[in-house]
């Protein structure tokens, strides 16, 4: 009983003082001697030095600085496209009817928005940040049996009129338009 009360008292007790201080406009006093200099500048180059200029002519030619395809947390990505990919299995997993409405049909939907979202930014970000090699890498991560499958399943369920691209968010959108832009719908899916 006795540790309820010490919080109640000093988060009171701290309150009270902060209020009061804030009331005051936060006052600062010192007492003995005051010493204030100047801050030194640590920067040793601007956004224009030769430096930066050196970086992006590499970036827009495809060459970082040591001609990686990818940066030093890449092992963190690739446990996190397996993921990606568990996700949209599981979705692709759900019964067909469930895949209408209700919470079924949110949890199909986020699956597959999930997966499609990080595919669709690491294929912009990775040539960005990488050049060419970046470009060729997640390709090729992207390319996997379990990639093509998701991409087939995909096309199967929009052909048979559960899922469109309006379905996802923006980025998401995206992918989705490209996985299923030879296929035309045939089946009334989620409509009838």
């Amino acid at each position: 009983m006795t540790l309820p009360y010490f919080h109640v008292v000093t988060t009171f007790a701290t309150s009270r003082v902060a209020v009061s201080w804030a009331a005051r406009g936060f006052p600062m006093h010192w007492s003995g001697p005051v010493s204030i200099s100047s801050l030194q500048p640590t920067v040793t180059s601007t956004f224009a030095d030769q430096n930066a200029r050196e970086d992006e002519k590499k970036r827009e030619s495809g060459h970082t600085a040591d001609g990686q395809a990818f940066g030093s947390s890449e092992r963190f990505l690739v446990e996190g496209r397996e993921k990606q990919r568990q996700s949209a299995m599981r979705a692709f997993d759900m019964p067909w009817g469930s895949r209408c409405s209700g919470d079924d049909r949110k949890q199909f939907i986020s699956g597959l928005d999930y997966y499609y979202y990080h595919r669709q930014r690491q294929t912009e970000s990775y040539p960005e940040s990488y050049g060419k090699a970046g470009a060729d890498y997640i390709a090729t991560q992207w390319s996997k049996s379990d990639d093509q499958r998701i991409e087939r399943l995909t096309q199967e369920a929009y052909a048979k009129g559960y899922l469109k691209p309006s379905d996802f968010t923006g980025v998401a959108a995206k992918m989705v338009a490209t996985v299923i832009k030879n296929e035309r719908v045939t089946g009334k899916g989620c409509e009838g």
